[in-house]
């Protein structure tokens, strides 16, 4: 780098850095500004779990699929890289609960569980008439008087009874966060959840008032979802944008083990390979574990290391067609957690996104661990596709070995936000404002772990930089 220059170091090269490196990069460029970005990354590739498999014709993501349309940081940064034409809707189907060993249409107008049709939450057998009464007394039940955090459980179950929370809260909340529930934070979240409830008291009537209807026009047209994805998979969002950063502008294979200030305004960090940078600016898109190891000096911020992480595994499968029995009309299931399974969700990923999967095949998408149940992840491939199977067997009546199985594990890849994150992370920020100006946390053990959330905090990470060094 240029000594005339100011230097901003961006450590971490998963969507959150590369995110962040890319637009620092385009503004610099835009704006002539005098700066230069060095993105280093820990491992030989960039992205994270942003990893795509391409075999016999099928595409399959090792990590996350897909992201919500309607944030639309993710969609602009794949517009941004050249990818506007790859963009594509999942298909719209009917998602299924497995609850007493059987797969039940999730009722319509289920907002994250919140029933906001009466109708089909009346008609439905996914609960009992007692579940469906203790639901119903969310109309006359006063707002909670909690000031504070609280856990998503102990709100949901206050507003909906057990019964609703177990059999369908739970399963969609853990198909995001992989969490237990009783633990996880509200207000870091769905803090909107508690916002409607002090709104308009019932929760139930708050989000049938507050979620927008789609003409049913709409749907039958396009029979479109509310996901996006990229034709040549996630990975090809990596791709793209390693393809736009300057070569010199990125290490890869290479970790930072320390960072300290120098004898001006700028700090110094050293690698593992024994060389030394300097930066006037760093964003550190670290896991929170990793970030702690940097500042073990730091209570505050070694205290990261308590935040729980789950681990997880991905199992994907390839099959003949005539092998499935494919007459569920519907993109896939998840897994009440009071059910005897080891699968928390399946996803029937050639109806989901028919472009992922060749002719006369099927691809199915099974998900294994959550919170307190991740020694699955642990067991061996062989393991793993046996118990998957068995699954397979008694939800969907599959007795077919499929063509071949990708197992993915990710260590601790699922950050949990326990009730009180908000505020931990404000007070990290916080102290890293006094002690260590310039330097900026972002990523998904912070604020969102969604795509986009992480692509919203590469962003505001690039205009926090931009107006220290500016």
């Amino acid at each position: 780098m240029a000594e005339d220059k100011k230097k901003v170091a961006v450590i971490g090269g998963g969507i959150t850095g590369m995110t962040a490196a890319y637009y620092l990069q385009k503004t610099i460029h835009e704006k002539q500004l005098p700066y230069e970005v060095l993105l280093v990354e820990a491992s030989h590739k960039l992205g994270g779990k942003f990893q795509t498999v391409y075999k016999d014709g099928f595409t399959i993501e090792r990590g996350p699929d897909s992201f919500l349309e309607r944030k639309k940081s993710a969609a602009e940064l794949a517009i941004d890289v050249g990818l506007k034409d790859e963009l594509v809707n999942n298909t719209a189907g009917r998602s299924f609960v497995l609850a007493n060993e059987k797969l039940h249409p999730m009722p319509k107008g289920a907002v994250m569980g919140i029933p906001t049709k009466i109708r089909p939450f009346i008609t439905t057998d996914l609960f009992s008439v007692q579940g469906k009464m203790r639901a119903a007394a969310d109309f006359v039940m006063p707002r909670s008087n909690v000031s504070g955090d609280q856990s998503l459980g102990g709100f949901f179950r206050r507003r909906l009874g057990d019964e609703v929370v177990e059999n369908l809260v739970e399963p969609l909340l853990s198909g995001i966060y992989a969490g237990d529930i009783d633990r996880l934070s509200l207000m870091s979240t769905f803090p909107q959840f508690y916002q409607v409830e002090q709104k308009y008291r019932s929760l139930i009537m708050g989000m049938k008032k507050t979620t927008p209807s789609v003409p049913k026009k709409d749907i039958s047209a396009k029979n479109q979802g509310i996901f996006l994805t990229l034709k040549g998979g996630l990975q090809s969002l990596i791709d793209a944008i390693e393809e736009k950063l300057a070569p010199s502008s990125i290490i890869k294979g290479t970790r930072v083990v320390s960072i300290w200030k120098n004898d001006g305004e700028g700090y110094e960090l050293q690698l593992n390979n024994g060389e030394l940078l300097e930066a006037d600016s760093i964003i550190l898109a670290l896991p929170h574990f990793a970030l702690a190891d940097l500042f073990p000096d730091n209570p505050l911020i070694y205290g990261l290391k308590e935040m729980p992480a789950t681990s997880v595994a991905t199992v994907a499968m390839a099959f003949d067609a005539g092998d499935v029995d494919d007459r569920l009309d519907g993109t896939g299931f998840v897994v009440s957690r009071n059910s005897d399974y080891t699968i928390t969700a399946c996803t029937w990923t050639h109806k989901k996104w028919p472009h992922t999967t060749p002719e006369g095949k099927v691809l199915l998408r099974c998900y294994v661990g959550r919170a307190g149940e991740e020694t699955v992840v642990d067991l061996s491939d062989e393991e793993i596709e046996r118990i998957v199977l068995a699954d397979l067997k008694r939800s969907m009546d599959l007795t077919a070995k499929p063509d071949f199985t990708i197992v993915t594990r990710w260590k601790q890849a699922m950050p949990q936000y326990t009730v009180g994150h908000k505020e931990r992370i404000g007070k990290i920020k916080s102290n890293l404002r006094d002690t260590m100006p310039g330097v900026f946390i972002a990523g998904s053990s912070y604020e969102g772990l969604g795509i986009p959330d992480c692509i919203d905090q590469g962003k505001a990470a690039v205009n926090d930089v931009l107006q220290y060094i500016g």
